[in-house]
């Protein structure tokens, strides 16, 4: 049926509508469970297992298998889709699966038929599944591995009509819901109007009110579905304070959520006492249609707005001085029928308006292995977070709060609570919309790199990207809370610790597909994981990174006296045998649980001999870590094969000294320039009881409980081969461009599993060569300009720049504990690697300033360029060190380090551990210090005054010797800013800084306040 809508007799728009709607292959695809199979109910019906199962179980079941991937709705065709028509398995989404997605459609309850607002209160208002998930990812509660795949069998007939064409004039776009009451007219018995549309289509505004479907787990249809019932059309809508006689329709609301205890428990505490248990105020509100409870929201005061202001950068949607301390509130449960979803908004506004709050928070606390909550207070899920933005967490300063005494911060910002990460909202963002981006962007590999890239996406805030998946071996890390021991068997790059991952929670916005992927379907544009599943994209980022893989031993037999330079060369050879129980090549944080679980389990500890084979930093902390969980040092063998280059891990040669001869007093064995030969001497290698190895004077077999390989890192085979197979051209590494595409201009790749095209002329520089979390950050920038329309577009390079490989300056940092105790970090800008010797050679190295011995654990040492900049930090210490203080050090210039060159040379600093634990240098760790710097340097490079060049104006003409000067210029330049208005600007802009910051730095003085 077609219908056209006029306005004074002009056609203004059109909807062509159909009754006929393909029922089973929307039952195959979607999982249509919240709302009855969205037909009408028969008692036949078959909605639980043949085992009788809880309403909580049944439905974490139904959750559990549900995928948000590309879901398609058609009208019923002339003959039946049949289940072998759907090719290809979704990749199984794990427990980690994104909430967002979720709370974009998935609802909880056995929705019944709705003919009308009376039998409302007879369906499943109950808050969407947003709520049960929400409990699930957001609240910290663990989700059962494998999940059910029961499908509800529905015998009624269809209660859904489709809409098969939509057209409206812009100018009347506001009005397309209107439409609806003519067309629900039309239908009497149809309870549910649906629409699908490609995945790509951008969001207008009637669409808008409808709730998208979740797909089942093995659909693969390339449209998504859309759900509008009748009763969403009443207008009648009231928000209002609970009062005692909602008890029980919230009951019935609430019934089927994980936490409907908790959020019936706070709704008893409110009416009873109208604070919690500990004083704090709170509110209760609930929606109500047509006297029948549909949504219910709990919010208390919120009384950590010094913590949040202080460790979240929610100053980049409010200003605290215009709001006052009681405005803050705290969202702890949030319900509402999905019917009514599209009120979310005008609930929240309301929830401002009537609890006289400006602000809500809404915390997302991590998950834990034991599946037990973090948080004090049980938080449901909000159904509403697609309508929240999620707020950064900011750097915070280590103090040295002994030494600061009464003048560190109060304990209400030094604290250090369970980390949880901030949602937020407020009057002004109830008014403003996000942009949905539903592109499906899948990302391979959740290295360093990978997720930067999502962090960056995530935390846009006006952007909304509803399809962002991660496919990962082990899914997302810091997932769990690991020990000191797990933590120190690997070397860090400091881009991402445990605690940031807590304050980020990817999982309330990421799908994450536990999988490998084994091929590439560029045509159909789909990636194939291990056990034939596929996950389809419309855009594919690939960054992998490289993986230590497992050694080939040569084969040579050491009773023949075999050296190192008789054993032919054969290139790179890869091991393809089993790999021996026994062996462990560690990669991430699942591989440091299993090996510890292995050392614990097999008796490693009291009578193992452990041989760890490589020349990388990370033999060094795995040796450690050893030693520290007991393990006797003449039980450790550390095996270093030939170098392939004249540079250490390392290159530092006091801090190799210093790490040796640790090593030696530990009994540790260290054996050089020495080649695998033999596992078990050529028998089989499973388990690993011996290694046989060569070297370039004798060969020596070695007893083996644990075989530990750092020996090399390289792309694993299967993405090699994924790659490869899919035609993406492969010299070695992926070969990329200077804007991340590889030769196909939907997938792009980043990190070191790259390289640059031969055209740059430049194999010395890699991504390998830069920051992880700034490379993955620039991939984001680059992406973000096909969806952002808030971004300037992008010009083209001019021809000649089209040739040249960016720069990145971000520092390249490296750390751990190493042999002897000692806690090393190394921080430098990113440069082709040089011995320390050669560097230092140069005519315009620079100055070395150096405090401590290495061996005594108190080295530091700090590189000055010759622009006076800070290029490089080593620091070895046998004490813990604030690492993250150190790391903004990088790239100062030594002048704000209080004349630290002057000072050095004076002899005014015998330790620089000391030296930067002194109050005046605080400023320079905080998160915002570099705003000052921009702002100082702006109020510098403008022209204050209209008869005064600037500041800077004048250093090119004095460079340019367009002045005469009758004095230095240094000294000339000094007299122009003390005698004009640049001087008070300066000093009023960082008066202002204090000021405003004074809560992360009270040490500091200003005027009036002695």
């Amino acid at each position: 049926m077609f219908w056209m809508f006029q306005v004074e007799g002009v056609a203004v728009g059109f909807m062509s509508v159909c009754s006929r709607v393909n029922m089973q292959l929307l039952h195959e695809c979607f999982d249509l469970g919240p709302f009855h199979g969205l037909c009408i109910p028969h008692p036949d019906d078959v909605l639980q297992p043949l085992e009788e199962l809880s309403v909580k179980g049944s439905q974490d079941a139904e959750l559990g298998t549900s995928n948000h991937s590309s879901p398609k709705i058609v009208e019923e065709p002339r003959e039946p889709v049949s289940p072998e028509a759907m090719e290809g398995v979704q990749g199984r989404i794990t427990e980690e699966a994104t909430a967002e997605e979720l709370l974009s459609a998935v609802h909880s309850g056995n929705t019944s038929e709705m003919e009308d607002i009376e039998n409302l209160s007879q369906q499943s208002t109950m808050g969407d599944t947003d709520g049960c998930v929400s409990c699930l990812s957001l609240a910290s509660i663990s989700m059962p591995e494998e999940t059910s795949d029961f499908r509800p069998i529905y015998k009624g007939a269809s209660a859904a009509f489709c809409i098969q064409l939509f057209c409206i004039e812009e100018k009347y776009e506001a009005r397309s819901l209107d439409f609806m009451n003519f067309i629900f007219s039309l239908f009497p018995d149809k309870n549910f109007c649906i629409i699908s549309l490609p995945h790509l289509t951008p969001e207008f505004a009637l669409i808008q009110n409808f709730v998208k479907i979740v797909p089942f787990h093995n659909c693969t249809l390339e449209q998504d579905l859309y759900v509008f019932h009748r009763a969403g059309l009443l207008k009648s809508i009231k928000i209002r304070l609970a009062t005692l006689l909602d008890t029980p329709g919230v009951e019935n609301l609430v019934s089927t959520l994980m936490l409907n205890k908790s959020i019936l428990e706070d709704l008893k505490q409110y009416n009873e006492a109208r604070r919690d248990h500990d004083g704090t105020p709170m509110k209760a509100f609930v929606a109500e249609v047509a006297e029948q409870i549909v949504g219910i929201a709990v919010i208390r005061d919120e009384m950590d707005v010094e913590y949040i202001r202080s460790h979240y950068n929610i100053e980049d949607f409010i200003y605290f001085s215009h709001h006052q301390r009681e405005e803050h509130g705290h969202l702890y449960h949030f319900a509402l029928n999905p019917v009514f979803r599209h009120y979310t908004k005008f609930f929240l506004k309301e929830i401002l308006r009537l609890g006289y709050k400006s602000c809500l928070y809404y915390p997302v606390y991590p998950q834990i292995r034991e599946g037990k909550f973090q948080s004090s207070y049980a938080h449901s899920l909000t159904s509403a977070l697609h309508y929240l933005v999620p707020v950064r967490p900011r750097r915070q300063i280590v103090y040295p709060l002994e030494k600061l005494g009464i003048n560190a911060p109060s304990k209400a910002v030094s604290k250090d609570p369970l980390s949880y990460a901030l949602n937020h909202t407020n009057r002004k963002l109830t008014l403003e919309p996000k942009i949905t981006v539903n592109a499906k962007i899948v990302v391979v590999g959740a290295s360093n790199v990978g997720i930067s890239f999502l962090e960056t996406l995530v935390f846009c805030s006006h952007l909304k990207f509803s399809n962002l998946t991660l496919i990962s071996t082990h899914g997302l890390p810091g997932k769990k809370l690991l020990g000191t021991e797990q933590r120190k068997f690997l070397a860090s790059d400091h881009c991402f610790h445990d605690k940031d991952y807590a304050l980020m929670s990817l999982c309330s916005w990421v799908n994450v597909v536990v999988g490998r992927m084994t091929a590439i379907d560029r045509a159909a544009k789909h990636v194939v994981l291990s056990k034939e599943e596929i996950v389809l994209y419309d855009h594919l980022i690939l960054c992998t990174g490289q993986q230590y893989q497992v050694p080939c031993p040569t084969g040579a037999d050491i009773s023949q006296h075999v050296t190192n330079r008789e054993i032919p060369n054969s290139g790179k050879q890869r091991y393809a045998d089993k790999v021996p129980c026994n062996h462990f090549t560690l990669n991430d944080e699942e591989d440091c649980c299993k090996a510890l679980s292995w050392i614990r389990n097999n008796s490693i500890i009291a009578e193992g001999n452990v041989i760890v084979y490589g020349n990388t930093i990370d033999t060094y902390t795995t040796v450690e870590t050893l030693l520290n969980i007991g393990v006797r040092g003449s039980h450790i063998h550390l095996v270093r094969p030939p170098p392939t280059s004249t540079i250490t891990c390392i290159n530092n040669y006091s801090v190799e000294s210093a790490v040796e001869e640790a090593l030696r007093a530990a009994g540790v064995t260290v054996y050089r320039d020495a080649l695998l030969a033999q596992w078990n001497e050529g028998r089989d290698p499973d388990p690993i009881h011996s290694a046989c190895f060569t070297t370039p004077t004798k060969p020596f077999r070695l007893p083996c409980s644990m075989f530990f390989s750092f020996c090399e890192k390289n792309v694993d085979y299967e993405t090699f081969k994924a790659l490869n197979d899919a035609c993406l051209v492969y010299d070695g590494r992926l070969v990329i461009d200077t804007n991340f595409h590889t030769n196909d201009i939907a997938i792009r790749a980043a990190g070191s599993l790259t390289k640059f095209s031969n055209k740059y002329y430049s194999n010395e520089w890699t991504h390998s060569s830069f920051s992880s979390k700034e490379i993955g950050f620039q991939l984001a920038a680059a992406m973000l300009s096909l969806f952002d329309p808030t971004l300037e577009p992008v010009t083209e390079p001019p021809a000649d720049l089209d040739r040249l490989i960016p720069m990145y300056k971000g520092a390249k940092i490296q750390g751990g504990i190493l042999p002897g105790s000692y806690h090393y970090l190394h921080i430098a800008k990113p440069a082709i690697p040089t011995p320390l010797e050669v560097q230092m050679a140069q005519p315009n190295f620079g100055l070395e300033i150096v405090t401590g011995n290495a061996k005594n654990g108190t080295y530091f040492r700090i590189h000055i360029n010759k622009y006076k900049m800070v290029e490089t930090i080593t620091c070895l210490s046998k004490e813990p060190f604030p690492a993250s203080n150190y790391i903004r050090l990088f790239g100062q210039h030594e002048q704000l380090l209080n004349n630290l060159c002057a000072r050095y040379e004076d002899k005014l600093i015998p330790d620089l551990y000391s030296y930067f634990m002194e109050p005046w240098c605080m400023a320079l760790f905080h998160d915002r210090f570099i705003d000052l710097r921009k702002e100082l340097r702006q109020i510098l490079t403008s022209k204050e005054e209209e008869e005064l060049p600037s500041i800077e104006q004048l250093a090119r003409q004095i460079e340019d010797e367009e002045i005469n000067l009758k004095e230095k210029p240094r000294k000339y330049l000094k007299r122009v800013y003390q005698e004009t208005i640049y001087k008070s600007l300066v000093e009023k802009s960082i008066l202002d800084y204090l000021h405003y910051n004074h809560y992360h730095l009270p040490m500091y003085a200003w005027p009036g306040i002695i």
